[in-house]
This record gives structure tokens, sequence and C-alpha cells, in this order.
């Protein structure tokens, strides 16, 4: 899993990235805002652990920024203080969660453990589609009866973003956001060539194309350890 902290402390933000680390995240460090839009620019993160007071630019604001940018990346906000307004404040903008210092590092992984489940970030899963097809979460293969389906880097990561946004309608340029790093969006052609492949693997099932819109996953999901 792979976590951005903003926190400007360094004592605390070591404590949490040895911490994390030791649990096996994989752990990117902002002491400041601007060091942090950086960091966003350059990578595609699973979770956001952002201080609200931090130097240059604030952890809301650094929120508010990437969830107008159409960002849907989990993010929890830390903070020393834990007024009804300032949560409202918090969630309104898009936080997930909520933490207040100081906190126990088993808190810390008690929400982020929420967070995982609720948008199934790194589940060891199999996902059963239908009577036919599964997919491997963790190897990121589609499973047809006994056979196994490689995939390539990035369409995996568009049939794993699908199935966790089932029965919805995706946009191309959603997936751009989600799916793809800052520096390598491909073109809107590369996308439906993706699409299509996927769609072949699939037998041509699953997969909806919604005219002037984008596409639709439809299943009927289960999960199985």
């Amino acid at each position: 899993m792979k976590v951005l902290l903003l926190e400007d402390e360094i004592n605390i933000s070591n404590e949490i990235i040895n911490y994390l680390t030791e649990l096996n995240y994989e752990m990117y460090l902002a002491t400041d805002g601007e060091k942090a839009e950086e960091l966003l620019y350059n990578h595609k993160f699973d979770l956001l652990l952002l201080d609200f007071n931090v130097p240059k630019i604030s952890g809301i604001e650094i929120l508010t920024r990437y969830r107008h940018h159409g960002y849907r990346t989990p993010a929890i906000m830390i903070t020393e203080n834990a007024t009804s307004e300032l949560l409202e404040k918090c969630y309104k903008v898009g936080c997930d969660e909520f933490i207040k210092k100081p906190f126990c590092f088993k808190e810390l992984v008690i929400r982020i453990n929420y967070i995982r489940k609720i948008f199934k970030i790194n589940a060891n899963e199999i996902i059963k589609i239908d009577d036919t097809f599964s997919f491997d979460t963790l190897n990121l293969n589609i499973l047809r009866a006994n056979e196994v389906i490689s995939l390539p880097n990035k369409e995996s990561l568009i049939v794993k973003y699908f199935l966790n946004n089932q029965n919805r309608v995706i946009s191309i340029d959603e997936l751009l956001l989600d799916v793809w790093d800052y520096d390598s969006t491909p073109s809107i052609a590369t996308i439906r060539t993706y699409i299509k492949n996927i769609r072949k693997k699939f037998d041509h099932q699953f997969i909806d194309t919604i005219k002037n819109r984008g596409y639709r996953f439809n299943a009927k999901l289960k999960t199985t350890c």
C-alpha cells in the first residue's frame, strides 16, 4: 500500500514512517504542502495522511485542490483540534477519516484498515464475477474456470478499478485520473484499445459502453478469501 504522509513534526513523522514501514507500507514523506503537491504530481497513492497545519500549503488546502481536480484517493486528516466546525470543514472538502493528536499507532492502523476495507485497497481476495469468471486481486489475473488469464499491468488496473466501482458509469477522464500517474497519461484511443482487449478476455461480457458518458462493468460480485 503506497501512502503519502504530510507531517512537519519530524519526530512524529519518523515514528509513523518507521511503524508503518514495518507493516509493509510504502511510505513517502512531505514536510510541507509544496512538497506534498510535488509528490502527488509524480506518484499515484493508495492513501493520503494529511496533517491539517503544515507550512506553505495546509493539509486541508491540499485535499481541497486534489478533490477539485477529480481525484478520489482516500484521505485521513490529522489534527490537534477536533471541533465540530473543523470536522465539518474537513468532511465537506472530501476527507474520508479523521484522527486527533496525540494518537497511538494502533488507532491509526485501525483507521487505515477501515479505509482499506471500504475502498478495497490491496485486498487479498478472489472476486467472483459470475459462474465462469473471477478476478485475483493479489496477482491481478482473470480466472476462467481452471484457466489463469494474464493481463498487462494497465489492463489489470483498469479491471480492478471497474470491479471496485461495479455497476457505475466510469468516464474516460475518471480512468485517466485514478489509474494513471500524472506524467504518463495515454491518449483516448489507447484507453479504448485497453477496453477492447479486456472485453476480449471476458468474451465480450460485462463491459457496456454508455454513449457520451463512458463504460459500466455490469456484474453481481462476491468476494472470497
